[in-house]
């Protein structure tokens, strides 16, 4: 799915921005996965992030959003997007829209996508960023994302950004057979990415690469 964002949001110097932005905090470090790195090339993402310069963006690191939030540096973004690899008819759920970035770059890749968010303030200003972008086949609902959205379910796909200190059987439950659960696990000051697939017995587990992002309302049980 190929957008065309009008001049006066995303000029030249914008895509410029984004274009380096992959190569260098992506591409070069070895993320190559050609649906992802095109998404990723294709979302504005400063049109996600308040009260910053166009430049800081585009930067290799997280930013804050309000509310005691951050949008996801880009190249966790890019990891979790391709560890979770949507494909075209997909219905996937994310837990923890924030700004809504992580929600755009799966609606590029997939058919419908529902997020959930517990910040009433984020969510409506996700659902607002959204929808002035077209990005029509995202839900965005104010909730608790430890329980996922059984309404949706099932769902080929979902992603948490945000930490658990196990996998919330809730979300495990949602999945379809066959369907990806990508989400941290771990301390409350370290998590490694966890790639769960359902399979017809049971689950297999990945365990990837280490992360840090904040805690999952509703997730007791954190070790410092």
């Amino acid at each position: 799915m190929i957008r065309m964002w009008s001049p006066d949001l995303d000029g030249p110097l914008d895509r410029a921005l984004r274009a380096a932005m992959v190569e260098t905090q992506i591409v070069q470090r070895g993320l190559r996965h050609p649906r992802v790195v095109a998404a990723m090339r294709q979302v504005p993402r400063h049109l996600f992030v308040p009260g910053v310069g166009r430049d800081a963006a585009y930067e290799d690191r997280p930013l804050p959003i309000g509310d005691g939030q951050t949008i996801s540096q880009p190249y966790m973004v890019a990891v979790m997007t391709a560890a979770l690899d949507p494909q075209p008819g997909d219905h996937v759920l994310e837990v923890g829209t924030g700004s809504g970035y992580q929600a755009a770059v799966l609606a590029v890749l997939c058919r419908e996508v529902i997020t959930i968010e517990r910040h009433p303030r984020l969510a409506e200003r996700a659902r607002a960023t959204l929808d002035r972008l077209g990005f029509g086949h995202v839900r965005v609902v104010v909730g608790d994302g430890s329980v996922g959205f059984p309404d949706g379910r099932p769902y080929q796909g979902v992603i948490v950004t945000a930490a658990a200190p196990a996998v919330p059987v809730p979300l495990r439950d949602q999945l379809a057979e066959g369907g990806r659960l990508v989400i941290p696990v771990g301390s409350s000051g370290y998590q490694e990415l966890v790639v769960e697939t359902r399979t017809a017995s049971g689950f297999t587990r990945e365990t990837r690469e280490g992360c840090v992002f904040v805690p999952l309302i509703g997730q007791e049980g954190f070790a410092d």
